[in-house]
């Protein structure tokens, strides 16, 4: 099979797209044959060889943690799924024409695969992010970088929650952020201020990275409403780092539910070919994104 991989740490050019041997799905797993895979901002870090406090890379690694497809392979003991069923879900090295998923659901209807693919980390993130910062209904949550692919599920999930959202976001996606029902400002020279008079926030999380840590600690008053998913310097001024996935164990099967209740929808803003992957990584890093970016296979 074609599989995106790299042999050493760096930039983007760094991804090639080769053969490789298959993988197989062992016992609680299944393999499906790749439609589409998700680009997330953890894919680029790790090939940077930035410390997320995952497991230690292995070089040549592979890329990829979302994925879309159709099942050809089940592992001993999976139940509830068959070969050939169309589904969504979490697993390792998805830049490929087959992967492993160690997580899954069915994928909800009215989704193309391409959209499919943007949402099993995505949302187990913001589901995870939601519950460590401790935001309650009827609380604010102030929200970093809030039009991408995390920020987007954020702010849906809050509000289906009872949670008012203030999200910050560049100017071309303020109508994009009040859309989804969030009360947005800017970010930029004076954005503090600016979030200072939509009101009083209770919790804050930083899913971009841009360096507003102290900031967000200054508006909810306390460290430890604050987490930061995007920042590693975090800890210094004692907010949590939330960097590892998977603690959410039903995060697809409620990303399922509020899809099929018009609850949340996360736009691909572009989708690319597998090969241009290295293209995927550069657009992402430069951020500014409405949604997610997905590599088609």
């Amino acid at each position: 099979m074609k599989r995106v991989s790299f042999a050493e740490f760096g930039g983007p050019d760094v991804l090639q797209l080769l053969d490789a041997e298959e993988p197989h799905a062992g016992p609680g797993r299944i393999r499906i044959a790749v439609r589409a895979a998700g680009v997330n901002p953890v894919d680029w870090r790790v090939r940077e060889g930035q410390v997320l406090g995952a497991h230690p890379i292995e070089l040549p690694a592979g890329v990829g943690l979302d994925a879309a497809g159709v099942v050809d392979e089940v592992g001993e003991g999976v139940e509830g799924v068959e070969i050939g069923d169309a589904v969504f879900g979490e697993g390792s090295c998805t830049y490929a024409e087959f992967a492993v998923l160690s997580a899954w659901a069915a994928m909800p209807e009215g989704l193309t695969f391409e959209e499919a693919a943007g949402y099993p980390s995505v949302v187990e993130t913001a589901l995870r992010i939601i519950r460590e910062v401790g935001v309650e209904p009827g609380q604010t949550l102030l929200v970093s970088g809030a039009s991408g692919g995390v920020g987007s599920a954020v702010v849906q999930i809050a509000r289906d929650r009872g949670i008012t959202v203030i999200g910050t976001g560049g100017a071309a996606n303020q109508d994009y952020l009040r859309g989804l029902g969030a009360l947005a400002t800017t970010y930029g020279e004076g954005w503090a201020e600016r979030v200072r008079r939509l009101g009083p926030v209770h919790a804050a999380l930083d899913v971009a990275g841009s360096g507003v840590i102290r900031e967000l600690v200054e508006l909810t008053g306390d460290p430890h409403k604050v987490v930061s998913i995007a920042d590693l310097a975090a800890p210094e001024l004692g907010v949590r780092f939330s960097g590892v996935a998977g603690s959410v164990p039903d995060a697809l099967a409620e990303a399922a539910g509020l899809i099929a209740r018009g609850r949340l929808h996360i736009p691909v803003e572009k989708a690319y070919p597998l090969a241009d992957a290295a293209a995927a990584h550069v657009d992402s890093r430069a951020g500014h994104t409405r949604g997610r970016r997905v590599l088609v296979v």
